[in-house]
């Protein structure tokens, strides 16, 4: 698949990287010779060049685009870009923007005229994680597949974990509840097998379905938490969008050091609580009733001060602290930190992005916010050779793990027995890199599976 990619900003150089991995035919342009410079190692071809001149476009082949992905910092720049692909051939575009008002759906059909087929705005998609976050606090990470017929949750493992120290073939009696599709461990993601020992302070991935979800949530020795107080640390674009959406359900004081922010915020929020100050200094926090809260969202500029905010809050015994963490190079830390949920944009763009490259229905399925881990759909055709071999005898290696599947319309996990039907949606969890080595598996199957279609 031809994928060009004009910007080589942080979401565009992850994005890039990561599809590289999957051996993609990837372009990417910009018009900073530098930026692209540092991809030089990756598999892939740099152009540098605007994405708003028809010469820069035609001479990366825009018009045989399966995908134009437009991420520079300037949304109109983006917009434009794409309705100029669009025009030239691009099968498909995608252009990265920063006001929440084109996510309406009447404005959304107008930019389909315009051969923009989907936007992309990093602070919704936070915002999103952040309010799912708030409804499921004993979990790190929570993604409904299916219409919530499938759920993948993320689990920090404490040592009241039933699951300490027990291989995955002990856990054989709740096939039928839970697979663990994943370990992160010691800034590692494993794909287990049987053999494969769950330790302590282990972040496990696991497969289940609302049926199972409590007895999930009590094997992870972990109890839920009905936070309707929420206080956030910092006014910016994420915070505004948490408060379009959740301000009605929840109790939530925003802290910002900004006065003229605060103003905005207040005018736009009459029901918000918006307090002035610095929401760094302890005292400060203290003053506003620290203690008093469920929930703490850090969404202030830097990485730094939104984990030390987290950790501040964990000892004022806030036990679901939720951080805005831009800087990748401190995300591994992040997460063996008693931090709670981590959220970044880069990785939430990428995964929409990458979702959209896989043709999936976003009301359905979801690729995973991950660093090295990545979630996909495949469907089974009429005819498939792998309808007949059950599960265990399809060598699907060390780095992918089918994580369940829905049939006629109901999430079910799946065994070493399980044989597949035609009309199955069967979803995968591998590691970043592995998608395209699943795609020439399932092709020896007589292309058993849909994918990049």
């Amino acid at each position: 698949m031809k994928i060009v990619i004009a910007g080589a900003g942080e979401v565009g150089t992850h994005l890039a990287k990561m599809l590289s991995d999957e051996e993609q035919d990837i372009t990417i342009m910009d018009t900073d010779p530098s930026k692209l410079a540092a991809l030089d190692d990756f598999n892939l071809m740099t152009y540098v060049g605007t994405s708003v001149s028809f010469m820069d476009l035609a001479a990366v082949n825009v018009a045989d685009a399966d995908l134009f992905i437009a991420c520079t910092p300037l949304e109109a720049r983006n917009i434009l870009a794409c309705s100029m692909a669009g025009e030239a051939g691009a099968k498909r575009t995608v252009a990265r923007i920063n006001n929440s008002e084109y996510m309406i759906k009447v404005h959304r059909d107008f930019f389909k005229t315009k051969r923009i087929d989907h936007l992309i705005y990093p602070e919704y998609l936070a915002a999103q994680e952040i309010i799912q976050a708030l409804k499921c606090t004993w979990a790190r990470n929570w993604y409904e597949l299916f219409n919530g017929e499938l759920i993948i949750v993320g689990v920090k493992i404490r040592k009241n974990s039933t699951l300490v120290g027990n291989h995955l073939r002990q856990l054989g009696q709740f096939s039928n509840k839970m697979h663990v599709s994943a370990i992160k461990r010691n800034h590692e993601t494993i794909i287990p097998t049987g053999r494969d020992v769950i330790k302590e302070n282990d972040i496990v991935y696991i497969a289940t379905t609302h049926d199972y979800i409590d007895d999930v949530a009590e094997m992870c020795g972990k109890k839920k938490i009905n936070a309707k107080k929420v206080l956030v640390m910092g006014g910016g674009p994420i915070t505004e969008q948490l408060l379009e959406f959740a301000c009605d359900d929840y109790d939530i004081k925003v802290l910002e050091p900004d006065r003229k922010r605060c103003q905005e915020l207040a005018d736009k929020f009459p029901n918000a609580a918006i307090v002035f100050g610095d929401p760094r200094d302890s005292d400060f926090l203290e003053e506003e009733g620290i203690d008093d809260y469920d929930a703490f969202v850090g969404l202030l500029d830097t990485s730094e001060a939104n984990i030390l905010g987290c950790l501040m809050a964990k000892e004022h015994g806030i036990s679901k602290t939720i951080a805005q963490v831009e800087n990748l190079n401190y995300f591994n830390e992040a997460e063996a930190l008693n931090i709670g949920t981590i959220i970044n944009k880069k990785l939430l763009a990428s995964s929409r992005i990458f979702q959209i490259l896989l043709d999936s229905d976003p009301e359905n399925s979801k690729s995973l916010a991950l660093q090295d881990a990545e979630v996909a759909e495949f469907v089974v055709k009429e005819g498939a050779k792998i309808a007949s071999t059950e599960v265990m005898n399809l060598g699907l290696g060390n780095n992918m793990t089918i994580a369940g599947m829905v049939r006629d319309g109901e999430g079910q996990l799946v065994t070493g027995r399980t044989r597949f039907k035609a009309g199955d949606h069967v979803v995968i969890f591998c590691l970043q890199g592995a998608l395209r080595e699943a795609e020439k598996k399932f092709k020896e199957h007589k292309g058993l599976l849909s994918f990049l279609e």
